[in-house]
């Protein structure tokens, strides 16, 4: 039995800046993931990309953010239960838990921190016969590695922030870059939005608008593309690799039983310190909802800050919380 006071769950970025703000309070975390390292997503997903809105950083790569928050909280000492889901939460009669993994790890703690991201989640794939065959032969859900395109045909189909980014990053690597929208505006960020615009009138890539992907084909890899515009006509684009962004479909997985209230795939949670409907138990990050709430690591970070200072009295009941600068104080190990 791993005992600690908190228990987080979820190791992305919000999970282990709840570490900081933990040790901060001199309360100890077992860090816990499905995962088989920390990082979250920014480290399965998408370690190289570019994140722009991190205070300090005008640009900053997923892993390096991941390699500088694991720098950050390495005074307190974290433990880990890495590769393993956790799968039930039981309350003892003192308030504390015991939360056991799909191995059978079990981890005592006095307060439990969710900060799962989305959850268990899968990659949303159009509806194109043959997806499913060519999958790893050329069509992949997710940008792991850039280098994988460096010199490639490369088309991207998708409106968000991460069809934005990625089609302005490998503009730089590939040898063409075709990005395919079924709309005429984008729902990623304006910024980004206007970077591809800029891209493609200086013909750096091809934006396609008003248009969709109908079919692929390839003798055992891809190697084409059909795509359909507004007017019906259909014209073919030779790539080496299609690259689907549409999101990701969240799935709670065993959270959904754990007696909090669920909304939309999503904790609902008090914003007054981030606590869900079950006490001592939190939610932060991108796996809680509440009015107003936008899925922003930066945010996710303020409600760690919060979160924290509001388990200290289940940790220290005894204790009076007295808020103190880290300009003031500094940054102290147990």
């Amino acid at each position: 039995m791993i005992n600690t006071d908190i228990a987080i769950i979820g190791a992305g970025p919000v999970g282990l800046f709840a570490v900081f703000e933990a040790g901060l309070l001199k309360m100890r975390c077992h860090v816990m993931d499905a995962l088989p390292q920390v990082g979250g997503q920014l480290s399965e997903i998408y370690p190289h990309k570019p994140i722009y809105d991190i205070p300090g950083s005008p640009g900053i790569k997923a892993q390096e953010l991941v390699n500088n928050l694991i720098h950050q909280i390495a005074p307190f000492a974290p433990t880990y239960t890495l590769g393993e889901r956790v799968e039930t939460i039981e309350c003892q009669e003192d308030g504390s838990f015991i939360v056991s993994t799909s191995d059978n790890t079990q981890v005592h703690c006095k307060v439990i921190a969710i900060a799962g991201g989305l959850g268990c989640f899968e990659p949303r794939k159009p509806a194109i016969d043959q997806l499913e065959q060519f999958e790893g032969k050329g069509v992949t859900y997710i940008v792991k590695d850039p280098e994988l395109f460096r010199d490639k045909n490369i088309v991207l189909a998708g409106g968000g922030d991460s069809a934005l980014d990625w089609t302005v990053y490998l503009s730089d690597v590939a040898k063409s870059v075709t990005l395919v929208h079924r709309g005429d505006t984008f729902r990623g960020a304006p910024d980004s939005a206007e970077k591809v615009f800029n891209l493609a009138e200086s013909g750096k890539i091809n934006l396609i608008l008003k248009s969709n992907i109908v079919k692929i084909a390839g003798n055992g890899k891809l190697n084409e593309v059909f795509i359909e515009g507004s007017d019906k006509n259909v014209t073919s684009v030779a790539t080496d690799y299609l690259v689907p962004l549409f999101g990701l479909s969240p799935k709670l997985g065993p959270i959904a039983d754990w007696g909090l209230n669920i909304e939309k795939a999503a904790i609902s949670v008090n914003t007054f310190d981030y606590s869900t409907s079950v006490e001592r138990i939190y939610a932060i990050g991108d796996i809680n909802t509440y009015p107003g709430k936008l899925k922003l690591i930066l945010c996710g970070f303020h409600e760690s800050a919060l979160m924290m200072q509001s388990a200290f009295k289940y940790v220290y009941p005894e204790q009076r919380l007295s808020f103190k600068y880290t300009t003031v104080n500094g940054v102290n190990a147990f």
